[in-house]
């Protein structure tokens, strides 16, 4: 049983994030001061290398007054199983995660957790991309990326892979540990699970602003063509989910 349930808890995980981690700290924290939801923040970090352990930890001693926790992965796992590793331990009615960069603000959480209020089992940010010239080519592959994903899937929805999703946290866990992808697959993978089980998902849309002070640790061409390759393969998983829940429907 869990316990001290709070209405909201959110993952960060993080990956060599000393750029970034203290200012976006800072400004989730007065994202979700403004709210009147209890909640908590879990740092799950998937074994940095360039003192952001470190820097969590100070976090925590200067915002004593918030309920703050920390999780270290001893090896490197990927984002998957990192920000599974914080939803297991989360205490939250509504858990999600966001990437630490804030891409996409801080400022869009309680517009998630409302839309989860009313009634939608995930929310999540439909990135609307503000569109610079050295940002063009990254568009042209996440939404060549998009179409595959649906012709291969059938998933009706917009943007699987946007590092801004929310669930009904009973839910959430019903599928959770059905994931088996560990790094950045992961979030395909629990989208999709999540729509063959009927899941009521709601894709809110959300700017997206690229930073360029940060090191990002997606690896373009590289991630993009393994993407593809799981892509293929999970298909012939997602066809066998179909079958059996046809064979069950028929048989009722």
């Amino acid at each position: 049983m869990v316990e001290n349930i709070k209405e909201l808890s959110l993952v960060i995980a993080c990956y060599n994030e000393i750029p970034v981690l203290e200012e976006s700290v800072r400004q989730i924290l007065k994202t979700l001061d403004s709210t009147c939801w209890s909640y908590e923040v879990i740092f799950v970090d998937d074994c940095s290398q360039d003192g952001t352990p470190e820097l969590i930890q100070k976090l925590v001693k200067q915002y004593a007054d918030h309920d703050l926790r920390v999780m270290f992965h001893e090896t490197n796992h990927g984002r998957g199983r990192t920000v599974s590793d914080g939803f297991r331990i989360a205490r939250g009615n509504v858990v999600g995660y966001i990437d630490v960069d804030l891409e996409v603000p801080a400022f869009y959480i309680p517009t998630m957790v409302i839309a989860i209020h009313d009634g939608a089992d995930i929310a999540t940010a439909y990135r609307i991309y503000k569109i610079a010239f050295r940002l063009f080519h990254r568009f042209l592959m996440n939404n060549g990326y998009k179409f595959v994903m649906r012709l291969a899937l059938g998933l009706p929805l917009k943007d699987t892979e946007t590092g801004y999703k929310f669930f009904r946290r009973d839910r959430l866990l019903a599928i959770l540990d059905e994931v088996k992808d560990e790094g950045w697959f992961w979030d395909t993978e629990i989208m999709t699970r999540a729509f063959l089980a009927g899941y009521r998902i709601e894709e809110i849309p959300c700017l997206f602003t690229k930073r360029y002070d940060k090191k990002s640790s997606v690896h373009l061409f590289r991630d993009t063509y393994d993407y593809f390759v799981k892509l293929i393969k999970f298909r012939r998983v997602v066809q066998k989910i179909q079958k059996t829940s046809k064979a069950v429907v028929e048989q009722a």
